[in-house]
């Protein structure tokens, strides 16, 4: 229990670099989440785009599974994905105010579906036997990321964690989560700020104010 007065002060997280934040609720179990976070911003004016060059979001995309590590994206294809991140986050953001979906994001995350066939095709090998795999050439990869986080979007849009999907309440973190319960916020730093910051705000009303 947070003992009455332990807030005298702002918190102070100006110098927070974004990959001290842990992850969000819901980033490892949705990658589509994952990547709808990729885009943080903290206080103090501070930006961080995880995708921000080509070298980045190969990264991400091989930490997700989605690539191999010699992958070597380009900006054009690094655009692609975080075209696709902002249309996944438009359509968060709609379902978890329970309004209505923008068809623009839905064409794009169906356009990104459609991108790569999504069965895996049957193969022989000598040593494993009878196995299967996704058959796409090296300049496919792009298509074939975009297709599964697309895909996987769909699943979180449309499945039982959907009512769940929440924005950090906590300005100006941009960041979403799936609620567990009552909480409001992505993170303990985030709820602390928000917390510290209505404490100030109470203290700094003038005298003979209302309260709310």
């Amino acid at each position: 229990m947070v003992e009455p007065g332990a807030y005298h002060e702002k918190v102070d997280d100006t110098d927070l670099d974004a990959t001290a934040l842990p992850p969000a609720p819901g980033d490892e179990q949705y990658a589509a989440l994952a990547l709808a976070n990729t885009t943080i911003a903290l206080p103090g004016g501070q930006f961080t785009d995880l995708l921000g060059t080509p070298a980045a979001a190969t990264d991400w995309l091989v930490g997700q599974g989605l690539a191999p590590v010699d992958a070597g994206l380009q900006e054009m294809c690094a655009g692609l994905v975080r075209s696709l991140r902002e249309q996944v986050r438009v359509l968060l953001a709609s379902r978890s105010c329970s309004d209505p979906a923008p068809q623009s994001a839905l064409d794009a995350v169906n356009e990104a579906l459609s991108k790569a066939p999504t069965a895996e095709l049957l193969r022989w090998d000598p040593v494993r036997g009878l196995y299967r795999t996704a058959s796409h050439p090296i300049t496919q990869i792009v298509e074939h990321a975009l297709a599964t986080l697309a895909a996987n979007a769909a699943d979180l849009l449309t499945g039982p964690d959907a009512e769940r999907i929440a924005a950090c309440g906590s300005p100006p973190c941009t960041r979403f989560f799936l609620r567990n319960g009552r909480r409001q916020w992505c993170s303990v730093r985030c709820g602390d700020r928000a917390r510290a910051a209505r404490a100030y705000a109470r203290r700094s009303q003038p005298a003979g104010v209302a309260q709310r």
